[in-house]
C-alpha cells in the first residue's frame, strides 16, 4: 500500500489505445513516488470535470472516507471534420481548469488534444512523450507548491 498521497485518476476511454499509454505513465509515476490512486473511467473528456466535482462534492458532504489529495486526468480528442472537437476540447479542459481554481485542487492535466491519432500517439506512448506520466508529475507538484502555500 502506497504511503504518499493519495490521488484520484479520471480516465476517458473513447480511444482506448491512446487511454492505455497515458494510464501506464501516470500509474509508473505516481507509483515510483510512493503515491496511490483510485481509477474513474468516463466515456469521453466532456465527462472529467463533472467526475471531479462529484469527488469533491462527496468529500464535502462527508459521503466518503476517502480523500483526495490530487487528480490526474487524462483522455484524448482528435480533430474529425466538424467543429465538435473544438467545442469539446474548449469545455473539458475549462472545466477542470475551473475546478482547480474553485476548490484549490491539485490536478494534473492529460488531455490531448490533437489533429490526428499519430500525434495523439506520439504524446501518449510512455516510451515517447508520455504526457499521462507529466500529467502525475504536475499534480504532484501542485501538492507541493499547495504545503508550500500553507494548503
Amino acid at each position: 500500500m502506497a504511503s504518499g498521497p493519495r490521488f484520484l485518476i479520471v480516465e476517458s476511454r473513447f480511444y482506448d489505445d491512446i487511454s492505455d499509454q497515458l494510464v501506464k505513465g501516470a500509474v509508473q509515476e505516481l507509483t515510483a513516488q510512493g503515491a496511490g490512486y483510485k481509477r474513474i473511467i468516463v466515456p469521453g473528456i466532456l465527462e472529467i470535470p463533472a467526475v471531479i466535482r462529484f469527488a469533491v462534492r462527496a468529500m464535502e458532504l462527508r459521503a466518503t472516507d476517502t480523500r483526495f489529495a490530487g487528480y490526474v486526468v487524462l483522455g484524448c480528442a482528435i480533430k474529425g471534420e466538424t467543429d465538435h472537437y473544438e467545442h469539446v476540447c474548449h469545455q473539458a479542459i475549462d472545466g477542470v481548469q475551473k475546478l482547480a481554481l474553485q476548490y484549490s485542487l491539485a490536478i494534473g492535466n492529460g488531455i490531448l488534444t490533437c489533429r490526428t491519432r499519430e500525434q495523439a500517439l506520439t504524446r501518449a506512448r510512455v516510451d515517447e512523450k508520455n504526457f499521462g506520466g507529466k500529467a502525475a508529475a504536475a499534480a504532484l507538484r501542485m501538492i507541493q507548491v499547495k504545503r508550500e502555500m500553507g494548503l
